[in-house]
Order: structure tokens, then sequence, then C-alpha cells
């Protein structure tokens, strides 16, 4: 509105004038676009961009990776609720066996998961994770110049129409494993179209051009690794985090970061395995981790923090805290919680989804006695045995045999008296 006064203070001419100007000006800072052709397997073109979408009952942010074939104009997009170099890489094969292949070049934007630096022209310093992958997979990158997006116009065109089209309204799932299976769905259906003046469909082209990919082969290994120690809290630190390990204080152990989730390896087994946290600062805890601690101090278990994360994550039935009560009322506050953790290691040996069964059994006879959940967990295990089969009794009269009689042995008593041996 301010514009809008100053220019009617500044100019006398007319509402149309003005508007024909601006057209003129507008028009003239427009670049002509050269069309583009290309080989089947030449080039894809790689780009993010944000979307929401509601997993479960919460609107989280999704980082959309996008990759699209120049030739075909066949394309795949997969989400992740953060733009971390390990999902970058994944999306890459998850692209390539989507494709069937690998383009010979890939077209990015100067985005800091590939370029290190920017040098003169389009040389880049590419970053040394994205290096190693490259040759890897055998194909080569080219960088925009910077601010010149519409150089890789085809993807940024892309992730406009499938936002237009799939996008809007928020897509409700489940987790975010659905969203990805939904997103690769309408990646299927967008096979079906025929883009501008093609002849054939984008799936039709798509499967002319997989002649041309090169080959798939071995994955890269796409973890991150780190060596940290086990602190006095039983965690790792990994990046900006902690998080908890069954493993001594002070060991030295190697942490696998993936895209999703974290690993805890020591001498060649995962010991722990964690959702990826992307805050700061944050503790994520496994309560099974701290059980063998607990038993030796079980006054520490109503207040611990893995107690209270296994409470929000809905690991932490309310079965639990019914016979956890219950202990605690036939034994003591502290003996009954220590039998409460004694309860909770069975979980190791059986797995907590039988363990729950079991203990909700246990409240329902009102057995409250960690050997009355040890048994009914080891008759689950077991199974239910068959009923045993009827068998016809008249089929079994061909084995009757007479009822034993005792008059033999009086027969026997009365010779013995006779000869005076009972006298």
């Amino acid at each position: 509105m301010e514009l809008f006064e100053q220019i009617r203070r500044e100019y006398e001419h007319g509402t149309g004038t003005i508007q024909g100007v601006a057209k003129k000006l507008r028009l003239a800072s427009q670049e002509p676009c050269v069309p583009q052709s290309y080989r089947w397997g030449q080039e894809g073109q790689v780009d993010w961009y944000e979307a929401y979408a509601d997993i479960g009952e919460e609107r989280e942010k999704a980082y959309v990776f996008c990759m699209r074939s120049m030739a075909s104009g066949g394309a795949f997009h997969c989400a992740f609720p953060h733009a971390s170099q390990q999902a970058f890489l994944e999306a890459h094969e998850r692209a390539f066996a989507y494709f069937g292949g690998v383009f010979e070049t890939l077209r990015y934007d100067n985005l800091t998961l590939a370029v290190k630096k920017i040098l003169r022209g389009h040389q880049r310093e590419e970053t040394t994770r994205f290096m190693a992958f490259r040759s890897h997979w055998g194909f080569e990158s080219e960088f925009c110049t910077p601010g010149e997006g519409h150089e890789k116009g085809g993807v940024e065109g892309e992730g406009g129409y499938f936002r237009r089209n799939h996008l809007v309204p928020v897509p409700q799932l489940g987790s975010w494993e659905e969203l990805d299976a939904w997103l690769r769905e309408c990646s299927r259906k967008d096979e079906q179209r025929i883009i501008g003046e093609r002849t054939e469909t984008v799936g039709a082209g798509m499967i002319r051009e997989r002649e041309h990919l090169r080959a798939l082969q071995e994955g890269f290994d796409l973890a991150a690794i780190h060596y940290p120690k086990v602190n006095a809290s039983r965690c790792v630190r990994v990046l900006t985090n902690f998080y908890s390990t069954p493993l001594p204080v002070g060991l030295e152990v190697q942490v696998q970061v993936h895209s999703a989730y974290v690993e805890i390896w020591h001498q060649g087994e995962c010991v722990a395995r964690h959702e990826r946290c992307f805050q700061r600062q944050q503790k994520v805890l496994n309560l099974e981790h701290y059980l063998d601690v607990l038993t030796k101090k079980p006054g520490a278990f109503a207040g611990s923090t893995a107690l209270e994360q296994w409470r929000a994550q809905g690991h932490w039935p309310t079965s639990f805290d019914r016979f956890w009560e219950a202990l605690q009322q036939r034994r003591g506050k502290q003996p009954g919680t220590r039998a409460m953790i004694d309860v909770l290691l069975l979980g190791r040996q059986y797995g907590y989804p039988l363990l729950k069964e079991a203990v909700e059994k246990a409240l329902d006879l009102s057995c409250f006695d960690v050997e009355a959940v040890r048994l009914l967990l080891a008759t689950e295990r077991s199974g239910k045995r068959e009923p045993a089969e009827a068998v016809e009794v008249g089929a079994l009269r061909a084995y009757d045999r007479p009822q034993p009689t005792t008059q033999n042995y009086d027969q026997l008593l009365a010779s013995c008296s006779w000869n005076g041996v009972i006298q």
C-alpha cells in the first residue's frame, strides 16, 4: 500500500500506463531458455524440497528427496525427518533401485551435503564422503551456478507438480515407513501420465531407459562410524546426543549412525539400537540397559529417566503398575520394587510382549509372585498341548481279564498251618 501511494504521488500517469511499463520491464528481465534433449540414461537431476505430513497425531515437517530422469521424465520421491548426509546417500541408493540402474551424470545445486567449497566456474571441492559414494557407484556430478536453480529446472518442476497433486491436502499416515510407501505408490501412479508432446507414458520410457543405465551393484556402507566411550550414565555420546548401552563404564565401542537409527557395536555384536534423535543434548534411554544396576539400587527405579521415557513411548503398560503395586503391598516398598525388577529381567529371555501377557494373567489369577510369572511364561513358550485322541473302548474288550481272587492265598495259609509253620 505504501508503494502504491508513493507511485501515485510521484507519477501523474494512469494505472494502465504504469502497468504497461512494469510489464515491459518484467519481460526484459526474463532470460530465454533453450530446449534440451537427453539420451537414455544420460542425466538425472536431484533436489530436496519440504512438505508436511501428519505422522500419527503430530504434524511433521518432511524433507523429501527427489531424483528425476531427464530422458524418461520418471521421478522417485522419499521422505526423511531430517536432511542428513546419511539420508542423502541412502535416498540415492533407493532411487537407483527404483530406476533399475545408475545415470551417467547427476546434477545438483550447491548443497553442503555434497559440496565442501565452491571454486571457479562449475568446479567444486566435494565432501570426502560424497566423493567416496560417487566413486563407488561410478557416476559423474555436475553442479548449478549459485543462484541459478533453473539449470536443474526438470527436478524443480517435478517437485512442484508432485506437491500440488499428492501432498495437498496434508497426507495422514501412521509412521514414516507408511509415508515412504505412500510416496512410492504416488510415484508409480505418475508413471501413467504423458508429459507434454511425448507419445509414450513415463513408465514406458523408464522401461526403455533401464537398458541404458549402469548396472546396480552391492550397496555403499552408508553409516557414519564413531568410537566413543561409555560414560558414568551408561551412555555414549553421538554427535550432540547421548544413547544408552548395557556395557560397562569406560569401555570403547563402535557406533554406526544411519539415517533413521543408531547402532552400538562391541566385539562384532550389535548390543543396542536406538531411533536416531535430531534434537540437541538429549538422552535416548532404554530401561532394559539399567535393570542389572537397578537390582542393586532399587530405590532409583521409580524416578529413573529411562522408566519415564518407556512410559512416554507406550512401552510400560498399566498392568505393570498394578503388578508392581501388588508386590509392594505384599513384600514392602523396596523388596517389592526389587521383585518387579526381577519380573522385568524375564523380558530379556522371553520378550516383552509375552511378559505383558503373563503379567496380565498373573493379575487375573491373583498370583503376585515372580515365580508365578516365570511359570506362565514357560508354559506359554512351550505351547499348548494337543488333547489326547479318544479311543473306542469296545476295541479293548479282547484284552479283558477277570478280577484277581485271594482264595488261593487262603489255601496256602491252611497248608502252612497244617505243617506247623503257623501255630
